[in-house]
């Protein structure tokens, strides 16, 4: 295997918005990943893939930001039809507790954020009892998006008081993981794609060898695990699937094209 595609996605929900696609382009995408012989791997393979071992050609990695209630809604029950799994990066803080939900709101990411913000996150966002179920069913496992979601270089001028409160972050969500799903995560996903080698070098510090961006491109056998590049997704059922997949899976090919585009 040449190239890994590491796809990116936040919502699945019939609102319109950032950062989202349709239920119906969500089922579209899944079932042609099913039709065309693609497995999705876990973070453990990618682990295995960085370190010299093979996996099968077709393989895919299907992440998705946040932890938004739209994936358990929306997401998670075509990933368990077709037998398909994703990893989901949670911002642990906003995981709540309560009864898992077969029904609920799907709104838009602008709204989802308002409500975030304005302390309604359990509105839209997951919470540990559906995790939990998520994860017994093996269609999703779940990584670290940190604990608050927070861009510390926009917050702290401080270059050391950055860093302790990254870190804080950082440890809180790993804790928080290890206790709620039993094992610390190894696998880090940054708010907003923003890093840089001080906070590659905490988040290793805090446990995290494998940290994922919105660097475009393949993953190969010499990506750095602390420089993870990834696809985004569009809400797009023309072939532009299909074509992006094949794509990423040739690591020369989607190199020359990012550079065409001076991407």
């Amino acid at each position: 295997m040449s190239g890994l595609p590491v796809l990116m996605y936040h919502h699945v929900s019939p609102s319109p918005g950032l950062v989202t696609v349709s239920p119906e382009t969500f089922r579209a995408q899944m079932e042609w990943l099913a039709r065309h012989g693609y497995r999705s791997i876990g973070c453990a393979d990618v682990e295995t893939f960085l370190s010299g071992g093979e996996l099968p050609a077709k393989s895919v990695l299907i992440t998705f930001d946040d932890g938004y209630l739209d994936n358990a809604l929306h997401a998670f029950p075509v990933l368990a039809e077709l037998g398909l799994r994703a990893t989901i990066f949670l911002v642990t803080g906003w995981i709540g507790d309560g009864p898992a939900r077969r029904e609920g709101e799907a709104p838009s990411h602008r709204e989802c954020t308002a409500r975030i913000a304005a302390g309604r996150g359990d509105d839209v966002m997951l919470r540990w009892s559906e995790v939990e179920r998520m994860a017994a069913a093996g269609a999703c496992e779940f990584h670290s998006h940190t604990h608050t979601h927070t861009r510390w270089d926009q917050r702290i001028a401080d270059a050391a008081e950055r860093g302790e409160r990254l870190r804080e972050d950082l440890v809180q969500s790993r804790e928080t993981l290890r206790t709620r799903l039993g094992a610390p995560s190894r696998h880090l996903c940054w708010p907003q794609g923003y890093h840089d080698e001080d906070y590659r070098r905490i988040a290793r510090e805090a446990g995290f060898d494998h940290l994922y961006t919105v660097e475009k491109g393949s993953c190969t056998a010499d990506t750095a695990s602390d420089r993870i590049p990834r696809v985004v997704v569009k809400d797009r059922r023309d072939g532009w699937f299909g074509r992006r997949l094949w794509l990423y899976r040739h690591p020369r090919l989607s190199a020359a094209y990012l550079r065409m585009r001076g991407e």
